[in-house]
């Protein structure tokens, strides 16, 4: 019961931690706090998507980067033509994520495994060369953005908008989660992923099931692009390629598969184990990747069940004992009949 407890209280008080970030860096004097803080807040946005189809489905998409950048295109394009109201970015955003991620999802989902994998892949990098091909639009050196997204009663100019924007988005999608998580469909999601047979015998369609968190993870990523733009100003086809989809894999895996909290506590720890290293080296990969593989091989089910031996009790001597009734059994034969059996 007390363990429930804990997690019931884990996921509002580290909201509230993060809630106190922009006001102890202004007490600290310190703004890259909350720049930093609302990286990570996006991040853990497109790792809390992306551990809808990876963690509840069992699919492992190598190209969920290319929505994040369709988002970061999504302001980019938009304002660099004059459009800077954020409702009109955002529904593009959400229109365009929507119908890429239902193309995707159709042909992907033909397939499992390696291939899957590999589709995505291809994907994204399909989508990463035509961002790089644009030359109207920066091409490879990306597109600046001059115009924040203004959404009428507050406008994403600055660290700080974006931060509590990122911050209420990441809660409701958080409370999404969890009743998605409790709720018939994402019952039948999770149970795609342990026995897809048994759930298309019941009459579901797994197929539609996989594709609908597909093009749901696809449009939360997106909107995740759509606040990484604002906060950088910049959208790049860098966000599009195979690294930052390796990377939100990283966040989900060593966060803990199939939670709500995993993947934002994951985002939390890789990116600023990442900002540690670089402020010790520039060559902070050789030590971003020895950690990551400790992690995953110490944390096999991520930081929550890293952290489970804590609560178990200590064996005792009594648990290592043989039970009441298993002590050997003494020979009551007589002597004699031994004796005779020995010889024989």
């Amino acid at each position: 019961m007390q363990a429930n407890d804990k997690r019931r209280w884990a996921l509002p008080l580290l909201f509230l931690v993060l809630a106190g970030v922009p006001f102890a860096a202004q007490w600290l004097g310190e703004p890259f706090y909350v720049t930093l803080g609302a990286r990570i807040l996006i991040y853990a946005l497109a790792a809390l998507a992306l551990n809808l189809v990876l963690g509840f489905a069992g699919l492992v998409s190598f190209g969920h980067a290319m929505f994040l950048g369709l988002g970061c295109y999504a302001v980019g394009i938009l304002s660099y033509h004059g459009f800077g109201n954020g409702w009109l970015q955002l529904a593009v955003c959400i229109a365009v994520c929507a119908l890429v991620a239902l193309a995707v999802g159709t042909v992907c989902l033909r397939t499992s495994g390696i291939g899957f994998i590999m589709i995505t892949l291809a994907f994204a990098q399909m989508f990463y060369f035509l961002a790089v091909s644009l030359r109207e639009y920066g091409g490879d050196d990306g597109l600046n953005i001059y115009e924040a997204s203004s959404f009428g009663l507050f406008d994403l100019d600055g660290s700080q908008p974006v931060y509590w924007a990122a911050w209420g988005l990441l809660l409701a999608s958080s409370i999404a989660m969890l009743k998605l998580r409790r709720s018939p469909f994402g019952m039948i999601l999770r149970a795609t992923h342990a026995n897809p047979r048994r759930v298309d015998a019941l009459g579901y369609s797994v197929f539609g099931v996989r594709l609908a968190a597909y093009v749901a993870s696809g449009v939360l990523t997106g909107v995740a692009g759509l606040l990484l733009a604002n906060l950088t100003a910049f959208a790049s086809p860098s966000y599009m390629s195979w690294p930052v989809s390796g990377e939100l894999i990283v966040m989900v895996v060593i966060g803990g598969l199939g939670s709500v909290l995993g993947p934002i506590v994951g985002a939390i720890a890789y990116l600023l184990m990442e900002e540690g290293f670089k402020s010790l080296t520039q060559h902070w990969m050789l030590l971003m990747g020895p950690a990551v593989v400790a992690i995953a091989m110490v944390a096999k089910g991520g930081y929550g069940s890293s952290l489970a031996w804590l609560r178990r009790p200590p064996p005792s001597a009594s648990s290592s004992a043989p039970p009441a009734g298993a002590e050997s059994k003494t020979d009551r034969r007589p002597p004699d009949a031994l004796a005779k059996e020995a010889s024989v």
